[in-house]
């Protein structure tokens, strides 16, 4: 497998492969009309699938700080028809703020199957995913997603080509959404 391959590339994304198990998503997004560092925050977080029905069946998001939250994601069972099994996604949220930018990282919460979830779907587990938003100007940021899944988890590459682009739906959505809010 070829390493710092480009996944896919346009409107201003760009998803690669670092390694076999590490992929990084960027792109930049920007709207005069709003401070973006009053808008990244957990709410943004639980947008992201409000903004993507098509592509999930249930979302559950809990705050449990200021800094920290869970979040339960079961993804729709696309890849059925090729006999992969449905995944969920069950994280802890952590979420840093400095006055040049917002870090949020997630990490697989492994010990505890959320009781939500049916028994035939299988954990996704992402080892970390930091989502670092980095404020350019105060309506101007660069989000840049880093993503280490499990070293045990076997990516085909034919896979990896569409859920790039489910990835690029998912945050596409979230940046046409940013730069089109007025408040």
């Amino acid at each position: 497998m070829d390493y710092n391959v480009e996944l896919f590339a346009g409107d201003g994304f760009l998803l690669t492969r670092n390694d076999s198990h590490h992929y990084t998503l960027s792109f930049d997004t920007e709207n005069k009309n709003i401070l973006l560092s009053n808008i990244i925050d957990f709410p943004l977080v639980k947008l992201i699938y409000d903004l993507n029905t098509d592509i999930y069946e249930k979302v559950i998001f809990n705050k449990t700080s200021e800094n920290e939250g869970n979040l339960i994601i079961l993804v729709k069972h696309f890849f059925q028809d090729i006999g992969l099994p449905q995944r969920y996604a069950h994280v802890n949220i952590k979420k840093c703020v400095t006055e040049e930018k917002i870090v949020f990282d997630l990490y697989t919460i492994k010990n505890q199957r959320p009781i939500e979830i049916p028994d035939d779907v299988v954990l996704l587990d992402i080892e970390k995913l930091t989502i670092n938003c980095m404020l350019i100007t105060p309506h101007k940021v660069n989000i840049c997603a880093n993503i280490h899944v499990a070293s045990d988890l076997d990516i085909p590459i034919f896979y990896e080509k569409m859920v790039g682009k489910i990835i690029y739906k998912i945050f596409n959505r979230l940046k046409q959404f940013i730069e089109n809010v007025c408040i």
